[in-house]
């Protein structure tokens, strides 16, 4: 018995010295350039994968010990690139931008794997005296978890030596702390920042390649990584390498333990049987969450709650419009009208399929929507939004298995569900900011995502399966798969009714936002973006008014999952397709393609993303990688979305000239607001 508990706790250090690997580059990268770097997964995953490129040729024996060292000089050089490129374009803007521009790098690198190397699960092949089992004390264990844990252990120490003991540590510690101090001195920092960032991406490149060599490698390998790495950083403080090293190492043990023991009794005494519960997967968000609340600078961390984010503002598109706002009406009355009849030019030109990709768009215009009453007007960036969209198909779903299969019953209870969850998750995460904040919501949604494939009434990783919905309610009603009838010659069928269905509660959302935000309410909640400070200041509870907004971004996000549910495209719910936190990042990416604080803006957005999606799907495989360069290429020029463009355009080519007058409809002052 125990040398079983000693053989799992070998495991579960050996796991955790590749999150020290890990968790090391992303501490390194945050507390010198306040980056957090979501695509370091992916630079983990690509330090794997060619590792698997230079073994090939060469061979277990000696291409093992070539590739761990060139394939980490390879990915450091091209992480020395990204920064170079893309994140030092944003240094003095909010620290929020580099998350969304991250999510974009994720998108590029992601697909690039797959072009290059195939989707196909791979084994990176070590020396085979490295696969030898050896006997310790019986413990019985392969030969390389040792070195891994040797191994890692050397470039941890190295690490450390590196930033605490040499010229070149003495400068990024300064800069860290005074960026401009050490500018005023004639050093080149932004120089440093460059291999820093090559340096953190080189060690997550190793980490992959020895989680490859004692697991596998395959393209989801940074995604399945990426987010206990974050646990890690946040457990042991953001910036703090001493904390990477504690809370890898924490993490790789709870998990190794929970899932060998989850389920063990560990007495009996007087028919009461004390049993380890089953948390597989829950416990280090757990972990995450109740350390953020307590001690939001981690356990090891010297760095504050940000009240501000940090340095900048988040910008919205809403100062960045030309027109006046009785011609945005007259718009949006057209564009709607356009909406409506939209179904109708499809029947007649043969193009079902375009109403299912219209039912998509709006559903996640919805979405996006949703978001950006929280980021767009509160300023607030939830990595975790998903679990509002997740909890609200997964409501409806049950609601039309268990209770009633009405469709209006079941949107309600979407609705209700999701805003009190929202109530809950908000009062506990706005007691945090920034990066903080970012962080502690995307441990809520881990955390619903992993409770699903342990409550049985969910259906686990099979999802639910079986629901349809009724056009009615009170046992009144017209099963929607049933709703048929001709219009001129043509079949009118459910995916054309649901489309309706949609855009009625696409406009309703938008309305009801749209009054929201125009009440003292939503000056309000902008003032707090703009400044918290000054908000308290002149007497306003913000924690009230922050949960209030969350509140709201959560019910509107419950119906767009509702809609999910009943769209009759859509067959099982499940975990992967709802919760995973991926698609947090894309519907961050949807909102700041459509502008950040307009409403209107995200739900274009939605429609940008899905349209670029079905036609850039035709032509090639690695549409998502386009997607994430147009991303990518958003947040450092165009960071307040398409809604921003017509101004831009006039400020590029002075379009009225000096001393012009603007054009009927154009809102003079606006113009100028921007120059």
């Amino acid at each position: 018995m125990v040398a079983q508990f000693v053989e799992q706790l070998i495991n579960g250090l050996t796991l955790g010295m590749v999150y020290v690997l890990l968790a090391a580059g992303l501490s390194v990268i945050f507390g010198v350039m306040d980056v957090i770097n979501f695509s370091h997964g992916e630079l983990f995953a690509l330090g794997a994968y060619f590792a698997l490129s230079i073994i090939a040729p060469l061979g277990s024996g000696i291409g093992f010990w070539v590739a761990l060292l060139a394939a980490p000089l390879i990915v450091g050089v091209i992480g020395a690139g990204i920064e170079r490129v893309t994140i030092r374009p944003l240094y003095g803007r909010n620290p929020l931008y580099h998350i969304l521009l991250t999510f974009g790098l994720v998108l590029i690198i992601n697909d690039l794997i797959k072009l290059v190397w195939g989707t196909e699960q791979q084994q990176l092949v070590v020396p085979d005296y490295l696969t030898q089992s050896i006997s310790v004390f019986s413990i019985q264990l392969s030969l390389y978890n040792y070195f891994i844990i040797g191994f890692a252990g050397v470039l941890a120490v190295g690490t450390w030596l590196l930033l605490n003991r040499t010229k070149y540590g003495m400068i990024i510690r300064a800069g860290s702390q005074d960026r401009q101090m050490v500018r005023n001195v004639g050093i080149d920092i932004d120089r440093y920042y460059t291999l820093v960032f090559g340096f953190g991406a080189a060690l997550a490149a190793v980490a992959g390649i020895v989680l490859g060599g004692y697991q596998s490698v395959s393209t989801g390998m940074g995604n399945s990584v990426i987010i206990p790495a974050f646990v890690v950083v946040v457990l042991g403080g953001l910036g703090s390498f001493r904390g990477a090293v504690f809370g890898g190492l924490l993490v790789g043990v709870v998990q190794t333990m929970m899932r060998v023991y989850n389920g063990t009794t560990l007495f009996e005494l007087g028919g009461f049987a004390l049993t380890i519960p089953n948390l597989q997967g829950l416990t280090v968000f757990l972990l995450m969450i109740g350390v953020l609340l307590v001690k939001p600078q981690g356990l090891f961390g010297t760095r504050g709650d940000e009240s501000e984010g940090g340095e900048g503002e988040i910008l919205v598109g809403s100062s960045g419009g030309l027109l006046t706002d009785s011609t945005r009406t007259k718009l949006g009355i057209l564009f709607i009208a356009a909406m409506i009849v939209l179904p109708i030019l499809l029947l007649f030109t043969g193009s079902r399929y375009y109403v299912l990709v219209m039912n998509n768009i709006l559903i996640w215009a919805i979405f996006a929507l949703s978001l950006d009453v929280v980021m767009g007007y509160a300023g607030l960036v939830p990595l975790g939004h998903t679990m509002f969209y997740g909890v609200g198909a997964y409501t409806s779903a049950l609601v039309m298995l268990h209770f009633t299969s009405s469709f209006v019953v079941a949107i309600a209870a979407a609705i209700l569900i999701c805003a009190v969850i929202a109530w809950i998750v908000g009062s506990l995460s706005i007691r945090v900011s920034g990066v903080y904040f970012a962080m502690i919501t995307l441990a809520f949604a881990e955390l619903f995502y992993n409770a699903v494939f342990r409550l049985g009434f969910t259906g686990g990783s099979d999802g639910l399966l079986g629901f349809e919905p009724t056009m009615g309610i009170a046992g009144l009603g017209v099963p929607l798969s049933e709703i048929s009838f001709a219009f001129i010659g043509y079949e009118i069928e459910q995916q054309i009714i649901f489309y309706y269905i949609g855009l009625l509660l696409a406009v309703l959302a938008f309305l009801f936002a749209r009054r929201v935000m125009n009440a003292p309410f939503g000056s309000v909640i902008q003032s707090i973006r703009e400044s918290e400070e000054r908000a308290e200041f002149i007497g306003y509870n913000t924690v009230k008014y922050k949960r209030r907004a969350f509140v709201i971004s959560g019910g509107i996000a419950g119906l767009a999952g509702g809609l999910l549910a009943a769209s009759p495209t859509t067959f099982v719910i499940s975990p992967d397709q709802t919760l995973a936190w991926i698609h947090s990042g894309e519907v961050i990416v949807i909102a700041l393609l459509g502008g950040m604080g307009t409403l209107f803006g995200p739900m274009l957005g939605a429609g940008a993303f899905f349209g670029a999606e079905e036609i850039l799907s035709q032509y090639t495989e690695q549409w998502r990688m386009i997607i994430g360069i147009i991303f990518v290429l958003f947040v450092i020029y165009v960071p307040r979305g398409l809604v921003s463009v017509p101004s831009l355009v006039v400020q590029r080519f002075d379009r009225f000239g000096e001393g012009g007058k603007p054009g009927i409809g154009i809102d003079e002052s606006e113009v100028q607001s921007d120059d």
